[in-house]
């Protein structure tokens, strides 16, 4: 029995041993293991919105920060404390730390992921080298890399600025409103063809639209939409539309000529149309020159020769505004009288569905973008024309 058990022993120290040697093998420096794929694809997708911190109160927040002031998203500083700073590792015994922003900027290059030892570290197939190690069964998900690469090629600042709230605000903006049934451009064009008023100068055929119909399962209605589906000529129509707005807003007298005839509702339409929201420019036209400016609901001026326009001559006197439509804490004030109007929000949740963290992120675009208007921040004379329905404070430039 005696022996047997001297036999077993040396079979399982040998054992012990190659399995040792075996491991010394798979960890030496610069051992890529077999099938192990950390890489993430460079090419920046800037319209994520990645910040270091969770919590962001904006700049432009009530005194005590209403439910639409915070961002609240998940930050840099959270994922690597998930994976890499829990007590049995960074955040414990181990170094380095990864405690503050300083610890964390030790390993990043602001605006160059690649040259960054912390983006190095967790994309790496080195087995010695790969953070969190292979072994931990902890991998970081796509979308938890995809902020970090965002916020060290954005520029790894601590608080977020305009550069990281614009690209997301845009994208959802776009995203949630520019439904086909919505804030649309070939919805708009579409009825423009259907009723005939864009002429013979685009040579538009019957394949230039199509119909597509919404129904909804709630009240068994269903809604029919003309949509214009080549994108070449709607192109051109809407960017001459978008001409002759800004043209005509410009100089309403020097460029009277210009006023405009479309609309999205009276006459042209059987049903009323949003203005579009389809990118960046089309969501700076709807703030500086509203929707309800250029397309009101009844006849505004009629020529002498007796063309009737349905489009008003001040930007300024708006009873309605971008702003007051996705946020219901806001009241709005007409820029150019002084009115307050009621609250709305409608935007938010019929539109969009924005979340209060969303509806955050585009106010602190909005107020941050130098592109648009103080006149439509603050007011003509930084007084405010948005004041938070709670407080009654007002919004003014500081």
């Amino acid at each position: 029995m005696k022996k047997v058990s001297i036999i077993k022993a040396v079979t399982i120290f040998i054992g012990v041993l190659m399995l040792t040697h075996s491991l010394f093998k798979c960890t030496k420096v610069g051992d890529n293991i077999q099938h192990l794929d950390r890489s993430y694809p460079s090419i920046p997708d800037s319209t994520i919105y990645a910040a270091f911190n969770d919590n962001y109160t904006i700049p432009s927040a009530d005194v005590t920060p209403a439910t639409n002031d915070v961002i609240k998203m998940r930050g840099v500083q959270t994922i690597v404390h998930e994976y890499c700073g829990t007590s049995n590792c960074h955040g414990g015994p181990i170094s380095p730390k990864f405690n503050s922003y300083a610890d964390v900027m030790k390993y990043v290059v602001a605006g160059n992921p690649s040259g960054s030892k912390l983006w190095e570290m967790i994309t790496t197939n080195d087995f010695n080298r790969a953070m969190p190690p292979v072994n931990s069964n902890h991998e970081l998900n796509t979308k938890d890399k995809a902020i970090i690469y965002n916020w060290i090629y954005n520029g790894a600042r601590e608080n977020p600025i305009l550069a990281d709230f614009r690209p997301a605000a845009i994208r959802l903006i776009n995203d949630g409103c520019g439904s086909a049934n919505c804030h649309n451009q070939g919805t708009v064009a579409g009825s423009w063809a259907e009723k005939g008023i864009l002429g013979t100068r685009y040579s538009i055929v019957t394949t230039d639209t199509a119909s597509f119909y919404i129904y909804d399962a709630a009240t068994g209605a269903q809604s029919r939409y003309c949509q214009f589906i080549n994108q070449t000529k709607l192109n051109t129509i809407w960017n001459d539309y978008k001409d002759s707005v800004k043209t005509y807003y410009s100089d309403t007298i020097g460029k009277a000529s210009f006023r405009i005839l479309k609309t999205f509702t009276t006459p042209w339409t059987t049903a009323s149309r949003r203005g579009p929201l389809g990118s960046y420019d089309d969501v700076l036209m709807d703030i500086y020159i509203p929707k309800n400016i250029r397309s009101n609901s009844s006849v505004v001026y009629t020529s002498p020769g007796g063309v009737q326009y349905y489009s008003k001559s001040d930007p300024l006197n708006s009873n309605d505004c971008f702003i007051r439509r996705i946020d219901s804490t806001l009241l709005f004030l007409n820029p150019q009288t002084g009115t307050v109007n009621s609250v709305n929000g409608s935007m938010a949740y019929q539109d969009g569905g924005l979340k209060p963290s969303e509806i955050a992120l585009i106010k602190a675009w909005y107020f941050a973008d130098p592109n648009i208007p103080d006149v439509w921040k603050y007011g003509k004379t930084n007084t405010g024309i948005f004041k938070y329905a709670k407080s009654g404070n007002l919004i003014i430039r500081r």
